[in-house]
């Protein structure tokens, strides 16, 4: 978008869009005129002949670009019919241009999807940008590239493609990455590059902007609700969540794990087609690590046809890949397995449902479970005698190995010391507090002043102190961890290889029953995700609904001591990441992971993920790199 008198440069847009091919690989379209130029790449699934974009309205006042799918379009379409509106495609995208000129900003209220979409306005001379609810769907802009008022794109990559753009990599997003392993929104690793946050819309004109929460988690427990009802209830929505997202006129299928959430799916998805869908899984040569026979298991009872892959990649593709499609320094190693599963899927689907979003909905990470324990012992003493008796204890672990063994884990003893917000951040983080700024290079520190990644989590719960203990967590996840980690894993990965990824139990139905859900229906005793367990039990064998959560994650610490030592040598130990590192913390660090001192396999994961980024930025061959090493 320019506000000069210069009209937007079209070759500009086509080259943003020719680094986003990846993501929409069938077709291409461009909008230009004296204010504003739109471009868009897209991959077919609903009225593939009909839906490519830019898309307009009847009189081409109204422009539309979309990444996602509206799942309630057609209910949405019949009721503009009947208002007078005409539509010229069967596409769910023409809906947009139509609800806006009946609903104006208030658009996203009613729509039903993932979604990131910016409408041009002809007549009031502004852009109109929105992203779904629990931020599916990517959406990164900028109002400080030269020459253009302002810019924006589904990735990264793109934005870096506009003529002039230099943004200075952001030294608290450096500081955040480590400690959290991911940016949280708003944040990018570039200093005036933002990421408009989940539930959000965005109006841009020449003459200003604004930012508008149109959706926030809302956790109000409904203590009149029955048990056995809330489970009805999130049934009836769970089937109907799946349901909603069957429609493709591209090939369909299902991740499938072997956990409770994807099985979930892939059980309503058979029985609701009443056909043998196909289902998609990986798996590692470490049986700690694999959950293939689970999935087989599930796959038998519901008769799918089943695929499943192995993971055991080499180093170079597994940095090298990371590195290319997140942008942005990704510290998750599930990311690895990610992307292959998205590779193998793709050969066989278009589109792909998958389980993600449960965990933080219902409260299924075991985290939620200690949180919830730690905060009852937390209560039974005075904060004087946890904050210096067991605060003392914590500083001091291992030595007081006297003590019961449920007090044996230094992590326990330093949470009980802390409050709540503060004690999640030690849960959650790779890098806290004395050892982060130790590991960060003098001239971040010096940049970075006095911020901490500990207050600014923290800040987070304080917004929150008013709900019980899980909803604080789950509260403060639904705007970090699930939208900055294991959203931007699921997008990256399964665009890299043009595949679409639904997530039926991010349906924001099912989020609004969740929030009315007392704590007790989540988490019961040592039991979590009770009332979603018990909703999805007809569709899920027992051997699955009972079996302990395992993690979706590589087996990084032996990888480090093989295959990837020799990239981590020739990527991490280079004298450019002195800029964000100190080096010879960084050797001790390896040093005490080889000798097995410590296992400090995440913390190597991500100055491996930062170095990767940063040769990747310099426009190096990582790849070419990482195979010299090896």
């Amino acid at each position: 978008m320019a506000c000069n008198s210069a009209a937007p440069d079209r070759s500009i847009v086509e080259r943003m869009c020719e680094r986003l091919s990846h993501r929409g690989p069938d077709s291409s379209g461009f909008f230009c005129d004296q204010h504003a130029a739109l471009g868009h790449r897209r991959l077919s699934i609903i009225d593939r002949r009909g839906g490519n974009q830019p898309l307009s309205n009847e009189d081409g006042s109204i422009q539309v670009v979309f990444n996602g799918e509206i799942y309630n379009f057609q209910a949405l379409r019949r009721k503009l019919i009947e208002k007078g509106h005409k539509f010229a495609t069967n596409s769910d995208t023409e809906v947009l241009v139509h609800l806006y000129e009946d609903a104006g900003e208030r658009m996203p209220e009613l729509l039903n999807g993932m979604f990131a979409f910016a409408i041009w306005d002809q007549k009031n001379q502004q852009m109109f940008l929105a992203r779904d609810r629990l931020g599916e769907k990517p959406l990164y802009y900028s109002f400080s590239v030269p020459g253009v008022r302002f810019c924006f794109a589904s990735e990264l990559k793109a934005l870096t493609a506009v003529p002039g753009f230099d943004a200075p990599v952001s030294g608290r997003s450096v500081c955040d990455f480590l400690a959290f392993s991911y940016i949280p929104d708003p944040q990018t690793i570039y200093r005036n590059v933002f990421k408009l946050e989940p539930g959000s819309s965005l109006t841009v004109n020449c003459a200003s902007y604004h930012i508008r929460r149109y959706w926030e988690p809302a956790f109000l427990a409904d203590r009149r609700l029955r048990f056995d009802d809330a489970v009805e209830a999130l049934r009836d929505l769970a089937v109907d969540s799946v349901k909603c997202r069957l429609i493709s006129e591209a090939p369909l299928g299902a991740f499938l794990s072997g956990g409770v959430d994807s099985s979930a799916v892939a059980g309503i998805l058979a029985r609701e087609t009443g056909q043998r869908p196909k289902t998609f899984s990986i798996g590692f040569t470490s049986p700690k690590f694999d959950e293939r026979a689970f999935a087989r298991l599930m796959a038998g009872r519901c008769h799918t046809e089943h695929h499943e892959y192995v993971v055991s990649p080499e180093a170079h593709d597994a940095i090298e890949a990371v590195t290319r499609h997140f942008d942005e320094p990704f510290g998750d190693p599930s990311a690895i397995p990610t992307l292959h599963l998205a590779r193998v899927t793709r050969q066989d689907v278009t589109v792909a449902l998958g389980g993600d979003g449960a965990d933080e909905l219902f409260g299924g990470y075991r985290r939620y479970l200690f949180g919830v324990i730690e905060d009852r012992l937390r209560a039974a003493w005075p904060g004087w005698f946890r904050r210096s008796v067991i605060g003392l204890g914590a500083q001091y672990y291992p030595k007081f190995d006297y003590l019961p063994r449920i007090f044996r884990a230094k992590t326990l003893l330093a949470n009980l010391s802390q409050e709540i917000g503060h004690a999640y951040f030690t849960s959650m983080s790779v890098f806290r507090d004395r050892e982060l700024d130790c590991v960060l290079s003098s001239g971040l520190r010096r940049e970075l002043r006095s911020y901490s990644p500990r207050d600014s989590f923290s800040a987070r719960f304080a917004a929150v102190r008013h709900l019980s203990p899980l909803e604080q967590m789950q509260a403060v996840d639904l705007e970090t961890y699930l939208p900055g980690d294991i959203l931007v894993k699921l997008d990256r990965a399964t665009m890299a290889h043009s595949l679409e990824a639904r997530s039926p139990w991010l349906d924001y139905r099912l989020a609004e029953l969740a929030f009315r859900l007392p704590s007790h229906f989540k988490i019961r005793g040592t039991r979590g995700k009770v009332v979603f367990k018990e909703a999805v039990a007809p569709f899920v064998p027992r051997e699955i609904l009972t079996r302990r959560k395992m993690g979706f994650s590589p087996p990084l610490a032996a990888w480090f001591r093989s295959s990837l030592a020799p990239a981590f040598r020739a990527l991490v130990f280079r004298p450019e990441m002195e800029e964000y590192v100190n080096l010879p913390e960084v050797r001790r660090l390896w040093d005490e992971h080889q000798s097995r001192t410590w296992n400090h396999d995440r913390k190597l994961w991500n100055l491996l993920m930062l170095a990767g980024w940063d040769v990747h930025r310099q426009k190096s061959p990582v790849a070419e790199l990482v195979e010299a090493a090896v």
